[in-house]
C-alpha cells in the first residue's frame, strides 16, 4: 500500500494486484477517493413542505424510459430529507455552467437557498421550480429505498421543460466544473 499525494488515503501500489482486498483500507475513504475522480452532472432536487426545501445532488440517474422513472440519493441527515421522505411529488432541476453559486448554494448547510438570490416560482403540483435552468422536471415519488445513511428515490416524470440551451454543470474532484470540449 502507498499512499495517494494528492487525497492522502492508501491506494494498491502498481505492483499490488488489485484483486488482493486489504484490511488496512477503509472502504468508505476508498469510495470517496474513487468517486472524486468521476464526473458528475449537477442537479438540484426541490419539495414543498412547510417551507420549500431543497439540495445539490450529483447522484440523478436516468432509470428506465416506460415508464419515464429517475433516481437520486439524499442523505438522511440532509435538513432536506423530512420533507423529501414525505413529500408525493419532488422537482429535479439540471444546472448549467453558469450556476456554479446556485449549485453551491443548494450544497451549503445552513444556507438561505430560496432567499433573495434565488429565483424561483411554484411549478406543477406545487414544487418549487429554479430559473435558468437547463431543464426541469416534476416528478410522482414512487419509491424511497434505504440504502445506508441515504435513501434512494425514484420518481416518475409527469411535467418537465428541456428547453433551455447551454452546457452542463459538472462536479469533479470537488469542485464543481464546465464541460470542456
Amino acid at each position: 500500500m502507498t499512499a495517494s499525494p494528492e487525497l492522502g488515503t492508501p491506494r494498491l501500489a502498481a505492483s499490488e494486484p488489485s484483486s488482493r482486498p486489504s484490511a488496512a483500507v477503509d472502504p468508505s475513504a476508498l469510495l470517496r477517493s474513487v468517486f472524486r475522480r468521476h464526473a458528475a452532472g449537477v442537479a438540484v432536487i426541490t419539495a414543498q413542505g412547510e417551507r420549500p426545501v431543497g439540495f445539490t445532488a450529483t447522484s440523478l440517474v436516468s432509470v428506465a424510459a416506460e415508464p419515464p422513472l429517475l433516481s437520486f440519493g439524499v442523505g438522511t441527515a440532509s435538513s432536506s430529507w423530512p420533507v423529501i421522505a414525505e413529500a408525493a411529488h419532488v422537482g429535479v432541476h439540471v444546472l448549467g455552467e453558469h450556476q456554479r453559486e446556485l449549485a453551491a448554494t443548494f450544497a451549503r448547510s445552513g444556507a438561505d437557498r430560496f432567499g433573495p438570490g434565488t429565483g424561483w416560482r411554484s411549478g406543477p403540483e406545487g414544487v418549487p421550480l429554479l430559473d435558468g435552468v437547463l431543464g426541469w422536471l416534476v416528478c410522482r415519488v414512487v419509491a424511497r429505498i434505504p440504502a445506508g445513511d441515504h435513501h434512494v428515490v425514484i420518481g416518475e416524470v409527469t411535467a418537465g421543460d428541456p428547453a433551455a440551451a447551454g452546457r452542463p454543470l459538472l462536479y469533479h474532484q470537488g469542485r464543481f466544473n464546465a464541460l470542456r470540449d
